[in-house]
């Protein structure tokens, strides 16, 4: 080893991937141990970090060059140790000088002050913080003011974060990309106002309410009628992920939907006010779309404030299967309360998607319309790789044997069917067409009868669901 050159090394190192095998390699010999030490750039610790700010000093000491940094405390136990507190972050604010990417999941211990350390990394780009109780608005814009350069912020479960002011400057700073804020009781939907100019740098947005929270208290209105109609300038969005949301007619979130002409991917799930005309106009303006997701509230979930219930239509499906002709991932779902007279969805608004775009991927939960005429036409789609049916009860046997003519289908997931038995598999078994089938909690199928009908057999049976 000590004939080789440095260039050389570093390659071979590079190539070790798994962390353990890594400490493994740096105990082989010195120099690989001072070589490993100052190219290994990303570090992530848990419970086992203890005595933590001791132990941390030493990883940073050892680890100079360290660029990410993820800290998570799952699971953790008192019996397990002190956590790390905001000592901790001082020491990585002054001992990591390229930290650029920090996560920190379930750090209880941590607080305002913690945040008012890391400031001082100017070199800070991307800040992740999941379940940190002990933090407020107030260590967020002492931390933004000072990192200038955020381009990515994740808050999850933040349930103290009360006040936005840092939204709003992180709005006039212009850099943020990426910014997901999910289940953070204190901030709503009339609050992304605040971002202002930044909406348009903006790539990903990912947005999640407290459905229990919300469902809790009535509706309020006025945390969306603060948004007014306006322009956003959202044209470099391509990631959009929208759940438990208000959509108010011709204001809020429903401005965007109709502005990321360069959209790629969005996710509405269970989100109370979507219309037709905004999926349409999404449609009509995201002719990139490769990806989209809809879950769809039933009318029992619907709030009772609302005396019209607003049902989506094939009219939103069509506008999709006419304009976003790049699609690959189609996903469609109802909530737990839909009963079929209800769907608002038709077979025919289904099929014009999967018959006008390149989809590679469906997936249908609690989706009563599409039956055994569904999986007929599905013997076309000359694109479609993966398949994956939930609570489809009027899908029968005989709509399960055409699979075996699906042109491209290698991989095939069924979960909740009540309508397919034993018999549906005859015409895989031993065709071994698939590469993948898993089958979840179908009463009538047995693990018996699907062996040999895929390369890969997946097989549960919990029927706790049924009762």
């Amino acid at each position: 080893m000590d004939e080789l050159p440095d260039q050389l090394v570093w390659e071979i190192l590079g190539r070790v991937r798994k962390t353990v095998d890594r400490n493994s390699v740096s105990l082989a010999c010195k120099r690989l141990y001072e070589l490993d030490s100052e190219q290994r750039i990303s570090l992530r610790v848990g419970c086992g970090l203890d005595p933590a700010n001791e132990a941390l000093t030493s990883l940073c000491n050892r680890f100079p060059n360290l660029t990410k940094v993820e800290i998570t405390y799952s699971g953790w136990m008192s019996k397990l140790g002190k956590q790390m507190d905001d000592q901790g972050l001082l020491i990585l604010s002054g001992n990591c000088p390229s930290l650029s990417d920090l996560t920190l999941s379930y750090c209880t211990f941590i607080t305002d002050m913690g945040l008012r350390y890391l400031a001082s990394c100017s070199k800070l780009s991307a800040l992740k913080l999941n379940f940190t109780p002990g933090i407020t608005g107030c260590g967020i814009l002492s931390l933004v003011v000072g990192c200038r350069n955020l381009t990515v912020l994740h808050l999850i479960r933040c349930l103290n974060v009360t006040s936005v002011e840092w939204l709003e400057y992180l709005g006039k700073l212009k850099t943020l990309e990426d910014l997901s804020i999910k289940n953070c009781r204190a901030i709503g939907e009339g609050d992304l106002i605040k971002l202002g100019p930044s909406w348009q740098k903006l790539k990903r947005l990912q947005f999640e309410v407290d459905a229990n929270y919300r469902y809790m208290k009535v509706y309020d209105r006025l945390a969306v009628d603060r948004w007014q109609r306006q322009w956003i300038p959202c044209e470099n969005m391509e990631e959009l992920s929208l759940v438990n949301c208000i959509i108010s007619p011709g204001r809020g979130l429903a401005c965007v939907l109709g502005k990321c002409q360069n959209l790629e991917k969005i996710h509405l799930d269970m989100c109370v006010g979507v219309r037709d005309s905004d999926i349409v106009s999404l449609a009509q303006k995201s002719s990139n779309l490769r990806s989209i997701s809809l879950r769809v509230p039933s009318d029992f979930s619907l709030p009772l404030l609302m005396n019209n219930p607003l049902r989506l239509t094939d009219e939103s499906l069509k506008a999709i299967a006419q304009n976003c002709l790049m699609l690959e991932t189609v996903r469609i779902s109802f909530s737990d309360g839909e009963f079929p007279s209800f769907s608002s969805f038709t077979l025919n608004g289904i099929l014009s998607v999967i018959q006008n775009c390149p989809v590679r991927e469906l997936a249908l939960d609690h989706v009563y319309s599409f039956n055994d005429v569904g999986m007929e036409a599905l013997c076309s789609a000359q694109h479609l790789e993966t398949l994956e049916l939930v609570r489809c009860q009027e899908i029968s046997d005989e709509g399960l044997q055409l699979v075996s003519q699906f042109p491209c289908l290698c991989v095939l997931r069924l979960s909740k069917c009540l309508g397919i038995t034993d018999d549906g598999f005859k015409t895989l078994v031993g065709s071994y067409k698939l590469d993948l089938l898993a089958v979840e909690d179908c009463p009538q199928i047995s693990e018996r009868a699907i062996h040999g009908a895929a390369r890969s057999i997946s097989f549960r049976q919990d029927l706790s669901w049924m009762y």
